[in-house]
């Protein structure tokens, strides 16, 4: 079996530890009957990730609801709190931050709460409630309120466990701003990852607000005195989430607007180098105007030198005794009339 710890509580006191899921109930009724019947008295049983048959034999002998069976061996469910009859189901999503690896690990809690039992079936490891049933033992006033007392118990480690992944996603957040005003190229994935993580963990703290809401509902309607300090504690645990959620909403706004500066930076530095490269590109184009005006310049006189070159007898000018400075003269007008040309349009 999967059973964790199987108690009987009788007046916030363990009184029996019953061996298995069947000997629960007829162990809570001969604590009763020790008691005279009027001592409150309930049990826990704690179960870790059960197989199907472990949780329908729970079903049977409590008489468990089907719909909250089916979400129990399905898992992945949103948190919850449903009424059946009698029982209240409860589903929570505990949050652990794994440093190692910078990621948010989101773990499930189903709790079944009828008048005289509590039901907590994990489907992680964490948290580990054998530390909430251990607080618990070591506060009997507190545990005597039965099975709320456990709810609020388990609600309590639940939230608290939120803090600490809230530093860590803190911190992660603080390093993307140093890179993002640093200039690295691989913020944007790890902007993306992170949004992911905050995302889930607001899944997971989110729907806490209406099971709060609908606990504040009930403890209205109950005038009982006991029941008072449990209603503080209650209240308490409801101010914790509510900061939790404050600040999962804020992070995720940051990651937004850390995503846009990033944008915009890397926007501006495409800028920057499309104008660099732009004023290279012209720089490089005002060399090739001045080669190639001096190619031009050059070209003309060789043009000239090249005809007058060529071995034939028939040719106008050869054997004219002007014919030299006449070729050499041309040259020299040819290159100032383009050497005048080029400049006057800035190519040299």
């Amino acid at each position: 079996m999967s059973v964790i710890d199987n108690a009987v509580y009788v007046d916030g006191k363990r009184a029996a530890a019953p061996d298995s899921v069947d000997s629960a109930v007829e162990a809570l009724q001969g604590c009763r009957a020790d008691h005279g019947g009027e001592a409150p008295a309930f049990c826990w049983i704690g179960m870790l990730r059960p197989g199907v048959d472990e949780i329908h034999q729970v079903a049977a002998e409590f008489g468990l609801h089907a719909l909250a069976i089916e979400d129990t061996v399905n898992a992945h469910q949103r948190p919850k709190l449903e009424r059946y009859g009698s029982t209240e189901f409860v589903v929570l999503r505990p949050a652990r931050y794994v440093d190692s690896d910078e990621v948010v690990e989101i773990g499930e809690v189903h709790l079944f709460l009828g008048p005289d039992f509590v039901i907590t079936v994990r489907h992680a490891a964490e948290p580990q409630l054998g530390e909430v049933r251990d607080r618990l033992e070591s506060d009997p006033d507190l545990l005597s309120h039965g099975p709320m007392a456990v709810l609020y118990a388990v609600l309590d480690r639940v939230v608290d466990d939120y803090f600490p992944v809230l530093d860590g996603l803190q911190d992660d957040i603080d390093e993307i701003e140093v890179q993002v005003f640093r200039g690295d190229p691989n913020v944007s994935r790890r902007i993306y990852q992170l949004t992911r993580q905050v995302i889930a963990f607001q899944r997971a703290v989110e729907p806490l607000q209406e099971i709060f809401v609908e606990l504040r509902a009930r403890f209205a309607k109950s005038g009982d005195a006991p029941d008072l300090e449990l209603r503080r504690a209650m209240r308490d645990v409801i101010d914790h989430a509510t900061r939790v959620r404050e600040r999962v909403e804020g992070f995720r706004d940051l990651l937004g607007n850390i995503l846009t500066v990033n944008s915009t930076l890397v926007a501006q530095r495409q800028n920057e180098e499309m104008t660099r490269l732009t004023e290279a590109g012209f720089a490089q184009n005002e060399q090739m105007k001045r080669v190639s005006s001096w190619a031009a310049i050059l070209f003309a006189p060789t043009l000239i030198a090249g005809i007058y070159g060529m071995n034939f007898d028939e040719m106008p000018e050869l054997h004219w005794a002007l014919g030299y400075p006449m070729a050499i003269g041309l040259m020299l007008l040819l290159g100032l009339g383009l050497y005048l040309a080029f400049k006057h349009n800035d190519w040299l």
